[in-house]
């Protein structure tokens, strides 16, 4: 099992490995114990094949459980507000505890329930993708508005972080991709040789247990250390979200839940990178052809239909179009991009996909 530590204004521990649960009673039975009520908010499909095996391990104490749409449905005002009227039907208070027991849509949701529940009361988020080594740590949590992806929330850090990944053994192929997308970010953002580890991956099946969590040690690390940097995102935190603004979009287009977040932020990052004139596209794309990720998805979207939503990006404002870019691998930076010039590489990017 492996410790990281976030320094944000709230510090606290992220564990990664085998049989972390067991954490509960050790290192947490302090904060079970001061709780007047422990709620597990549970992604729908996670609490079919996990939820016993979770319960097992809290099976002293007395756990209500919440169950919600898997995925992005998830991340909607009419769950949140679920949500709520469960924890006050429950009769909890502000001495409660919420664990967040799913992907990164349920943390992301149950995040923002806890941090604006009686004004804030302690969660845990327990992620079980591979996506969610990214969302599960640095405390943003968030709904999606039909206007735009993650449009209210706030930033609100948990009290741990427990990542089992034997749970990962059960996600289907379309959540590996959408994972292993947020990893290969982190490495773009941070380190040539990690890049290119990654790049050498023709098939995600063939990984292994240690090798994956090896991968998902490194980017929860390139995470914390940015968010201990930059807790509410006013400066470097931004690059985190590289790959991220035609991400959104192309969600917003198609409809959350469509496409998964990390298949989006897969063509976004391919943006990106031909927007930077990076030495490693060709590869990426090659690597996307290789692991199934729906490149072609950026020729049924036209330019047009995708600039309303970059438009409303975080990261912009009075209708600017921002993109974090790299100047090269590990060094990123915020530019605005006019709009002409976005259109034209958007329209060069899928005539050069048509060729791959």
């Amino acid at each position: 099992m492996k410790l990281l530590r976030v320094e944000a204004d709230h510090p606290y521990n992220v564990h990664i490995g085998h049989e972390v649960f067991s954490l509960f009673m050790e290192d947490y039975r302090g904060l079970l114990d001061a709780a007047d009520r422990i709620v597990v908010v549970a992604d729908a499909q996670v609490a079919k094949l996990h939820l016993d095996f979770l319960l097992n391990y809290l099976k002293e104490f007395n756990v209500s459980v919440l169950t919600i749409p898997s995925g992005e449905l998830a991340k909607s005002v009419e769950t949140f507000m679920d949500c709520h009227t469960f924890l006050l039907s429950e009769g909890c208070s502000r001495k409660s505890l919420l664990l967040a027991f799913g992907g990164g849509a349920t943390g992301d949701v149950a995040g923002f329930v806890a941090s604006t529940f009686m004004r804030g009361i302690p969660y845990i988020q327990i992620p079980t993708t591979i996506l969610a080594h990214d969302s599960a740590v640095g405390g943003k949590t968030a709904i999606n508005h039909a206007l735009g992806k993650n449009m209210i929330g706030t930033f609100y850090q948990p009290a741990a972080v427990l990542y089992d990944i034997d749970l990962l053994r059960t996600l289907p192929p379309h959540e590996v991709r959408s994972g292993m997308a947020e990893v290969i970010k982190h490495a773009f953002i941070s380190n040539e040789g990690w890049l290119l580890e990654l790049l050498g991956i023709s098939d995600f099946s063939k990984l292994t247990a240690d090798e994956l969590m090896a991968h998902l040690e490194k980017g929860i690390a390139v995470k914390a250390a940015i968010v201990e940097e930059d807790e509410f995102e006013s400066g470097m935190r931004k690059y985190l979200n590289f790959g991220h603004t035609l991400a959104h979009a192309l969600e917003g287009h198609f409809g959350y839940g469509k496409i998964t977040h990390g298949e989006a932020v897969a063509l976004g990052m391919a943006y990106a990178l031909y927007l930077s004139n990076h030495a490693q596209l060709d590869d990426f794309l090659v690597w996307c052809r290789n692991n199934g990720y729906p490149l072609e998805k950026l020729q049924e979207v036209s330019f047009a239909e995708v600039l309303p939503f970059m438009k409303k990006d975080k990261k912009s404002s009075k209708g600017s179009l921002s993109f974090v870019l790299l100047e090269k691998t590990g060094t990123p930076f915020l530019e605005t991009i006019e709009e002409k010039r976005a259109e034209a590489a958007y329209h060069e990017l899928v005539t050069l996909i048509g060729g791959i």
